[in-house]
């Protein structure tokens, strides 16, 4: 059955394109007429040690992209080929692998693992490869088994816990792994590569270990091993460990109280004195712990009793004394050669966003062991220290108290404002990131406080605008600082105004930032236009629509000069489309803000038909990000203008159609569904000669199992959006519509409800097919909505499953009991029979009614009175 495809594999990595294609046809021919056959074939090249190492390396990556895929729905079709062939041709290939285990070819070993453990993800949870756990235990007891044989099964072992989940396993099984692995960890095992595999193999069965770790003996004893090898003389070994000492103080929290000491002592002499990669994974194990009690602590707070099911043992509060200057002297190993572009992880930044972490843990208790060593570097010759005092100062400002912090930031801004003008880089850069630190946590008019007053705002502005002409990587931190300055006085009644004289400085040098060449990449001048949106977004329109009417004439200008830019590469084409996609955004903001009030939206008007024009010139440039944002401010466009939009619908339905076809880039798909949506409130039943087409797509994208389930919420939402817009000529779409909402809802209660992920998708699923209920009940309520009494019965049905599900969240709350309330004002006392036999819906509207969310309550008031409404209504 299996063939010799040595040649063609060689072939088919030939520089000569006939060649290759060639071979690529033939391997794929074979595949596409005998997939076991084909397998096979692929795991005999691995296996031999005789063939060239080329076509075995070719062999391995076609098995493991034949079993696994990153694409959902590709992942899924794989995994139904391989669950249909046959038995004994399985247990063939299966046997080649396990044996490819042993081969002295360290790449064919490695890629054997990697194949083994996609097969067992598919087969073990599905009990059909029932022997594998023990295959791979007898490698690595047999005496005679080699060392490069127990490596490799090591590995596969710890590839096999990473791709499946602990029910999967019996105890054990789970207790035979865990005591193999703890065996290759341990001191007495001399090959290396079996002890560093067996350490990265444990870090991926933690999960299966929780009886395990609930035992006390057997807790110690791996704790032990552990321990012993985050001091082994190998640096690889002791990285591996403290990985697994990071995964352990997130998984095992509540039973680490014994062992801190000994923690303590290792994670400290590995940030003092080990290499970097070791002591990056000593500081991660702390900001596991502090990211375990930050989470315990919200769950204090939000528990109505106070109480949480984890016991909070404080450990950073204890360890603070130690912790706190242990970390500030990371912040002293800045490298000079640094580059801040780079965004490279090192010891300072570690130590630095650990210390962030410590100081929402434990709040103002940080300050004052923080504070001595900012005082005491601040202002030394050496760089490293103002660097790392500056940090530290920013790294302590979310957690503690206002008024614990208050006066430090009130002392030390000017300090900070003259640090601006550092003769060292590094400093800068910090000391523009804690501006935007304290203007992010520290300046609230609205809620009255603020470090900015009218008194120090024009110093702060002069050196901030100043500084934005530093170098790239400083400018992009002093964008961040005024974006939160401006986002400080969003809703902020009488004191936005203070903002108002600086905005055209501010606007302009923000223009003159993105106009920059001088950075390497497209940071820089991103930042500075999403800054611009914000400042935009955020300022008195009374005061400054003139100044902002200005700068929408300005963007349209950029974006038409983007059209006439020489495109000779596929790099200038990206920074093109790139250029354009932060345009099409700011004139979106712009659209927004004008159009929020009568007295500025005739601004938009006016100028309406050349942005359109714009963005259908930048559609025709086919560029998908650009896509994305030339939709989303078409989207603002069509509410600005109203039905006028009807005139741009010809033109525009082409792209439309493009985008909700494109199932590749589902974010464009989802945008494109979006502005549907817009177009519909804007146009109402103007937009009907297009629904055919519309709704077509709708249908078609709602069937495809290659779109991206996240589209799907927004298409059932865009269904209740297009029924309000037409009304009763949207009885067409009812049997094609409905089906599709009642399969979906039924699909929702078969998903997986133990994973946190898919109880958001099925809450936002749930939710949007309620709005599209509501938006049909809405559109027939006056003339048509004796069409929708087949349906009441299954409406009703899934509104009482929804109610009865713990998992449901508030937003489907409001979905749900909206709907319930459109159904009645829709049937009137046609409802009567539907509630005779049920009465869920009291105790729901009662639970609603007794919500502390008013907007909740006011809608179950409404319900309520459309229901008693119904009821008394004669027939």
């Amino acid at each position: 059955m299996a063939l010799e495809i040595t040649q063609y594999l060689l072939s088919a990595q030939s520089p000569d394109p006939k060649t290759r294609t060639d071979a690529e046809t033939i391997l794929g021919q074979f595949r596409d007429q005998n997939l076991p056959g084909f397998l096979l074939s692929l795991s005999i090249e691995l296996s031999n040690d005789g063939k060239p190492a080329e076509s075995r390396r070719l062999a391995g990556i076609i098995l493991k992209n034949s079993l696994d895929a990153k694409e959902a729905s590709r992942k899924d079709q794989l995994v139904q080929q391989w669950v249909a062939i046959e038995i004994s041709h399985k247990s063939q290939i299966k046997s080649s692998l396990l044996k490819t285990l042993g081969s002295s070819v360290r790449e064919a070993s490695h890629t054997a693992a990697q194949v083994v453990a996609k097969i067992a993800s598919i087969e073990i949870s599905r009990k059909e490869w029932p022997e594998l756990v023990g295959s791979l235990l007898a490698n690595m007891t047999r005496a005679e088994s080699p060392s490069s044989l127990k490596h490799a099964t090591m590995e596969c072992l710890g590839y096999v816990c990473e791709e499946i989940t602990d029910e999967e396993l019996v105890q054990d099984e789970v207790n035979a792994i865990l005591t193999a692995v703890v065996q290759g960890m341990n001191v007495s095992e001399l090959n290396h590569e079996v002890r560093l595999a067996a350490t990265k193999a444990l870090c991926n069965a933690l999960d299966f270990a929780r009886t395990n770790f609930n035992n006390e003996m057997e807790r110690n004893y791996i704790m032990k091993v552990i321990c012993e090898a985050a001091s082994a003389k190998e640096a690889d070994i002791r990285q591996a460990a403290f990985e697994c000492l990071v995964s352990i103080a997130s998984t095992y929290y509540v039973v680490l109280q014994p062992y801190m000491h000994k923690l303590f002592e290792l994670t400290s002499n590995a940030v003092k004195g080990d290499e970097e990669p070791v002591a990056l994974q000593a500081i991660e194990f702390w900001s596991s712990i502090c990211d375990e009690e930050l989470e315990i602590q919200e769950e204090y707070a939000v528990g109505s009793s106070g109480d949480s099911t984890v016991s909070h043992s404080q450990f950073i509060l204890k360890a603070l004394p130690t912790l706190v200057p242990m970390l500030l002297e990371t912040l002293l190993k800045q490298d000079e050669d640094y580059d801040q572009e780079d965004g490279i992880w090192n010891l300072s930044m570690a130590g630095g966003t650990c210390l962030c972490l410590v100081a929402r843990t434990v709040g103002d208790a940080v300050v004052p062991l923080v504070m001595p060593f900012v005082e005491a570097n601040i202002s030394k010759t050496d760089w490293r220290s103002r660097d790392g005092a500056t940090y530290a100062f920013g790294s302590i400002l979310e957690g503690p108290s206002v008024e614990k912090l208050s006066p430090m930031v009130n002392a030390g801004l000017d300090f900070l404002l003259n640090a601006m003008k550092d003769e060292n880089s590094h400093v800068k850069d910090t000391t523009a990131w804690t501006l935007s630190r304290i203007f992010e946590l520290l300046h609230s008019p609205s809620s009255g406080f603020s470090v900015i007053t009218p008194a120090n705002l024009q110093r702060i502005l002069v050196v901030l605008l100043e500084s934005i002409k530093d170098a790239p990587h400083i400018a992009e931190k002093v964008c961040g600082a005024i974006y939160f300055l401006a986002q400080g006085y969003e809703d902020a009644g009488p004191s936005s105004s203070f903002l108002s004289p600086y905005i055209p400085d501010i606007l302009s040098s923000l223009i003159s930032t993105a106009d920059r060449t001088d950075g390497s990449d497209s940071k820089l001048r991103t930042s500075a236009y999403e800054t611009l949106n914000e400042v935009v977004r955020c300022a008195n329109l009374l005061e400054t629509s003139h100044i902002i009417s200005k700068l929408l004439t300005a963007v349209m200008s950029k974006l038409d000069q983007t059209f006439s830019l020489q495109i000779l590469s596929l790099e200038d084409k990206e920074k093109q489309g790139d250029l354009q996609a932060s345009l099409c955004g700011s004139l979106q903001v712009i659209i927004q803000k004008l159009s929020s009030v009568d007295d500025t939206k005739p601004i938009i008007l006016q100028v309406a038909d050349q942005i359109m024009v714009l963005f259908l010139k930048v559609f025709a440039c086919h560029s998908s990000t650009v896509h994305e944002e030339a939709m989303l401010a078409i989207g603002a466009l069509a509410y600005a203008v109203g039905s006028d939009f009807l005139k741009y619908m010809q033109e525009f339905y082409k792209y439309l159609e493009t985008g909700l076809q494109n199932f590749e880039e589902y974010q464009v798909c989802a945008i494109s569904v979006g502005v549907v949506g817009d177009i519909c409130r804007a146009l109402d039943d103007k937009i009907l000669p297009f629904c055919d087409g519309i709704m077509t797509l709708l249908l078609k994208d709602l069937s495809s199992a290659e779109l991206h389930r996240s589209v799907k919420p927004p298409i059932f939402a865009c269904f209740g959006d297009i029924a309000l817009a037409i009304g009763p000529h949207f009885d067409k779409y009812i049997n094609y519509a409905l089906p599709m909402m009642q399969s979906a809802s039924e699909v929702c209660a078969q998903l997986d409800n133990s994973d946190e992920e898919m109880i958001d998708y099925c809450n936002q699923l749930r939710r949007s097919i309620f709005e599209a209920y509501s938006g049909i009940l809405q559109g027939f309520k006056n003339s048509r909505a004796e069409l929708m009494l087949p349906h009441a019965t299954h409406l009703l049905q899934f509104i009482e499953f929804v109610a009865k599900d713990q998992q449901r969240d508030e937003a489907l709350m409001k979905a749900a009991i909206a709907v319930l309330g459109d159904l009645a004002d829709a049937l009137g006392s046609n409802i009567k029979p539907l509630f005779k036999d049920t009465n869920f819906y009291s105790n729901l509207l009662s639970e609603c009614l007794q919500s502390d969310d008013e907007q909740l309550k006011e809608t179950a008031t409404w319900t309520q009175g459309m229901i008693g409404r119904a009821f008394s209504i004669q027939g």
